[in-house]
C-alpha cells in the first residue's frame, strides 16, 4: 500500500488563526505537523498516512474546509498533493519556500535542493507551486543567504516565494 502526503493552506478571518490552529489539534493532527506563516497562508498544515485521493478529501480535506464555517473563518484553502516526496522531516522550519520551476527542471531541482545543507525536505507537489521546501536559518540575516544560496545553486526556479515560520502558542 502506498502511503500519501499533502499539505493544505489556510488563509484565516483577520485575527482568528489561533482559532483554527486549535481546531486542527482538536482533529488529532499534530502541533508538529501545522506551521503558522507570515504571509499570504496563514497556517500550512502536513498530512501524512493516507493511501488514496479519495481518503485524504475524506478524512481531511471536508473536514478541514468546515472548520468554523458559521464563523467563517477561514476564507482560502490552497490543497498540494505530494508527487515526489522529500524526506520526512520533525525539525521546526524558519522558513518554507515555495518555488516554480521550469517543467524540465523540477526533478533535478528537487534532488538539488535534498543536498543544501540548509534544506530540510523538498517535495515535489501538484498544486499553485512544484515545490514546497522547509529550510533552516538562524535568523533574518541568515535566511537571506539560504535564499542567496538555493536561488544560485539551483537551476531552473522561475519564481519563488518565501515565508517565514512563526511560534504557535496555543
Amino acid at each position: 500500500m502506498m502511503v500519501m502526503r499533502a499539505y493544505m493552506g489556510l488563509t484565516c478571518k483577520g485575527g482568528c488563526y489561533n482559532q483554527v490552529i486549535e481546531k486542527l489539534t482538536e482533529m488529532n493532527i499534530p502541533i508538529g505537523d501545522i506551521f503558522l506563516l507570515y504571509g499570504p497562508v496563514d497556517v500550512l498544515v502536513r498530512f501524512d498516512g493516507f493511501s488514496s485521493v479519495d481518503e485524504f478529501v475524506k478524512k481531511w480535506f471536508n473536514p478541514v474546509r468546515m472548520i468554523g464555517a458559521e464563523e467563517k473563518l477561514i476564507s482560502k484553502t490552497t490543497t498540494y498533493i505530494v508527487v515526489i516526496e522529500g524526506p520526512t522531516f520533525m525539525e521546526q522550519p524558519f522558513a518554507f519556500m515555495f518555488l516554480n520551476v521550469e517543467p524540465r527542471d523540477a526533478e533535478t531541482a528537487q534532488h538539488a535542493l535534498i543536498n543544501l545543507p540548509q534544506v530540510i525536505s523538498a517535495d515535489f507537489v501538484f498544486g499553485p507551486c512544484d515545490l514546497i521546501v522547509p529550510v533552516r536559518a538562524k535568523n533574518n540575516v541568515d535566511l537571506e543567504g539560504v535564499v542567496r544560496t538555493i536561488h544560485s545553486s539551483v537551476s531552473g526556479i522561475e519564481e519563488a516565494q518565501t515565508t517565514i515560520v512563526a511560534m504557535i502558542q496555543i
